[in-house]
């Protein structure tokens, strides 16, 4: 079984230790690519698919990196896992 598998098992398991890394890592490998806005977008990140029109917005967790449930499964239905 291959590291992206593996990461996309324990990401449809919703674990509430979720690291934000892990999360950008996931949504590399469904095409998605991190658009800087600049140094006035604050903890605001933007995932651009590169062939479609679809962005995911999120907020970067901090201090911990932890992701929110709620957001993981806003993420979750958006890749349609």
């Amino acid at each position: 079984m291959s590291k992206k598998d593996k990461l996309i098992i324990r990401f449809r398991s919703l674990p509430t230790d979720f690291h934000y890394d892990e999360v950008v890592r996931l949504l590399r490998y469904f095409d998605y690519k991190e658009v800087k806005k600049g140094k006035t977008s604050g903890l605001r990140v933007k995932f651009m698919h590169h062939d479609k029109e679809d962005s995911i917005i999120l907020h970067k967790p901090h201090p911990s990196g932890i992701m929110k449930v709620y957001m993981l499964k806003q993420i979750r239905e958006k890749l349609g896992l």
